[in-house]
C-alpha cells in the first residue's frame, strides 16, 4: 500500500515504538494521522505538528480495556476522517504478569474489539473502501517466554486471531488486509525494570539475570522497518522485526479437519 495521502489511526501511539511509528508514517506524507491513547503527550504532539505541517494530526482519548471507549473513539475518528479509514494500527502493550486480567485486556481482548470495530468502518461490503489493519504482537507471540507466560499467552492469541481473521473468504468480502508485526526486544519502557513483573517471581531470578544481556534494537529502527513493511505486506502475513532485520514468518500446517465424502 502506498501510504501517501492515506488516513491512519494509531492506537497506543504515545508508547515507545508508537511514537517512532507516528513519525515514520508522517514521513510517508499521510493525509491525516489520528493518535489514540489513554493520555495525551502534548510535547510529542506539538513537535509532530510543527515538523510535519502537510499532514493533519488529531488526538482522541481511548481506554483499550473498555469496549465502549473503543466504540466512541472510532466514531469520533470516522467523523474526523469523513468516514474514510485506510489503515488502523493496534499498538497498545503491557508486559507485567502481576496483573493477569489487565495484561489480557490490553494485549488481546482490547485489540480484538478494536479490530472488529475497525472492520465495521472499513468493510467494502458495508460502504467502506477496504484497507489495512496492523496488529502489533511480539516475538513472544511466536516463541513463548517462560519469564512472561501471561504476556506470551496474550500475544500468541493475538497472532492467531489476526492470522485467522485474514482468511481469504473474509478478505473477498471486506477488502481489508490483516497483518501481524512481531517486534523483538526493543529499547523502550516496556522492557525497563522487569524484575518482579515475571509470572513466577520466586523462581525467575536466573532468567532475569540473563535477560540483562539480551541485545535490543532501537525503537526508531523497529518503527522504520515496520512502516516500510506495510508498503508490501500481503493479507495474513506475519513479520518478525528483530535487531534491525525483517523476516516474513512461515507457519507449518499442523492440523486439518477430516471431511466426510
Amino acid at each position: 500500500m502506498d501510504l501517501k495521502g492515506k488516513n491512519i489511526i494509531y492506537i497506543g501511539g504515545f508508547g515507545g515504538i508508537g511514537q517512532k511509528c507516528l513519525e515514520a508514517f508522517l514521513k510517508k506524507q499521510v493525509k491525516h494521522l489520528v493518535i489514540c491513547d489513554l493520555h495525551i503527550n502534548t510535547d510529542v504532539l506539538k513537535t509532530l505538528e510543527s515538523s510535519y505541517t502537510d499532514s493533519c494530526l488529531t488526538y482522541i482519548p481511548i481506554d483499550i480495556t473498555k469496549r465502549q471507549s473503543i466504540v466512541e473513539a472510532f466514531k469520533l475518528a470516522a467523523t474526523k476522517l469523513d468516514s474514510t479509514i485506510d489503515v488502523v494500527v493496534n499498538g497498545c502493550g503491557l508486559m507485567d504478569d502481576r496483573y493477569i486480567d489487565l495484561t489480557i485486556d490490553i494485549n488481546l481482548t482490547g485489540v480484538i474489539h478494536s479490530t472488529l470495530i475497525a472492520l465495521d468502518y472499513m468493510d467494502k461490503s458495508k460502504g467502506g473502501r477496504g484497507g489495512l489493519i496492523v496488529n502489533i504482537s511480539s516475538v513472544a507471540g511466536l516463541e513463548p517466554s517462560g519469564m512472561f507466560a501471561i504476556y506470551s499467552a496474550a500475544k500468541c492469541g493475538l497472532t492467531a486471531f489476526t492470522r485467522a481473521l485474514a482468511n481469504p473468504l473474509y478478505f473477498a468480502h471486506t477488502g481489508v488486509s490483516l497483518v501481524t508485526m512481531c517486534p523483538g526486544f526493543t529499547d523502550t519502557a516496556l522492557l525497563s525494570s522487569i524484575r518482579g513483573k515475571e509470572t513466577l517471581t520466586d523462581y525467575a531470578g536466573p532468567m532475569a539475570q540473563r535477560f540483562a544481556f539480551v541485545k535490543k534494537q532501537s525503537a526508531e529502527v523497529c518503527a522504520v522497518n515496520m512502516i516500510d513493511i506495510l508498503t508490501k505486506a500481503k493479507n495474513g502475513s506475519v513479520w518478525m522485526l528483530d535487531l534491525g532485520k525483517v523476516k516474513e514468518m512461515e507457519f507449518t500446517v499442523l492440523w486439518k479437519p477430516a471431511m466426510n465424502e
